[in-house]
């Protein structure tokens, strides 16, 4: 039978099946249930939920338009005036109410006797790594989304994956401006993933440490700094490693590092560490690539060895909203990559020779997980 007849040109709602949903179907009973005492508690509850995952994209651009403005930034120091954010801003007083009421709505900002203040979120948001970057980042993203069903239908051409051809493979292309946009929005973004992954994750034992699509370092110097004895590697593209050098000799850690440049895609890895990790890595990166990758850090790693596989992973059998509703999208954008489950890269890696494998819960879902594994002993 083909899709079409199967499916039909658009889902439509099926009957309600079982007695729950023809109850909870029933205008009747909804009306009901909005007024007897025991149960309108619930129906608001999920009235606003609902209302929320409709009104989310305003709430998305609300957040972006503060960050583009650098609002919070500026009101880390002290709170404003909303006619002092409006000549900041060059935004009309009368359209910058909007945002700011928008801004207070969503939690961001506290507006009271005519001062415009950040709360505890808002203040988060202005300082947390990456944060703001990221959001602002996110532009070619929204875009993309513009029309989610010929997106999840495949039928369009994303510009988030025109913003890094590495991902494809084509490093020849990456020019230094873009390499040096890309580095910048993950060295920020790698401050919570390695605060996480360093609770998780015990680095003790090993004595050296091979980052393999590191970029400018950021990892390695974050685990260095509760690793005092441990020698650091980085492996990463031509484009984007250089900048590595400069991170390392301000961080003091010149004579403990080696970088070496190169594609996991056409070089084969150095051997020498005794660990590997791969921070964000796997998720940008088709089944055919991951496979490869895996088997040549398999390679590159003595008997013993340990591999530390760092990023946000898949609820799997039970969603997750941080990482199915939104890592799931993005890495489906960049249309090489795919947002994992830790069972799913547990698999690749049973493939790959490894052994005692271990996922991690995570802390914090929304920044990362991990998955560790071992080389066993021949």
């Amino acid at each position: 039978m083909a899709d079409g007849a199967r499916f039909g040109a658009s889902l439509t709602p099926a009957k309600p099946v079982g007695l729950r949903n023809k109850m909870m179907a029933s205008r009747k009973f909804q009306s009901w249930a909005a007024r007897f005492p025991l149960t309108r508690r619930f129906v608001r509850q999920e009235g606003d939920a609902l209302f929320d995952l409709m009104a989310g994209f305003c709430h998305s651009q609300i957040l972006m338009a503060l960050a583009e403005l650098q609002i919070p930034e500026a009101l880390l120091g002290k709170p404003m005036t909303p006619d002092q954010i409006s000549n900041q801003t060059n935004i009309p007083p009368e359209r910058l109410q909007v945002l700011l009421q928008g801004g207070a709505s969503i939690g961001m900002l506290r507006l009271r006797k005519g001062k415009v203040s950040l709360t505890q979120r808002g203040v988060a948001f202005a300082t947390v790594p990456g944060l703001s970057a990221m959001v602002c980042h996110h532009r070619a993203f929204y875009r993309d989304l513009e029309d989610p069903v010929a997106f999840f239908r495949g039928d369009t051409t994303t510009e988030l994956a025109e913003v890094w051809p590495y991902v494809f493979g084509d490093t020849s292309s990456i020019d230094p401006k873009t390499a040096t946009v890309y580095s910048d929005l993950m060295a920020q973004s790698q401050a919570l993933v390695a605060e996480d992954t360093l609770r998780m994750v015990n680095f003790s034992n090993v004595q050296t440490l091979m980052d393999v699509g590191g970029g400018t370092g950021a990892f390695l110097e974050a685990v260095s700094q509760t690793n005092r004895d441990l020698q650091l590697r980085l492996f990463d593209l031509p484009a984007v490693a250089p900048d590595a050098e400069s991170r390392f000799a301000q961080a003091g850690l010149s004579e403990r590092t080696d970088i070496f440049l190169g594609s996991f895609r056409t070089d084969d890895l150095p051997k020498g560490a005794d660990a590997i990790s791969l921070i964000r890595v796997l998720f940008d990166h088709s089944d055919d690539t991951v496979r490869e990758l895996l088997a040549k850090v398999y390679t590159a790693l003595p008997g013993g060895g340990r591999l530390i596989v760092s990023e946000p992973m898949s609820g799997g059998a039970t969603p997750n909203k941080a990482t199915d509703a939104y890592f799931a999208l993005y890495t489906l954008a960049m249309r090489t990559g795919r947002t994992r489950s830790a069972a799913e890269i547990s698999q690749f890696l049973v493939e790959a020779g490894f052994t005692d494998l271990a996922a991690i819960k995570p802390l914090r879902a929304y920044v990362t997980s991990v998955v560790t594994a071992a080389k066993p002993h021949t």
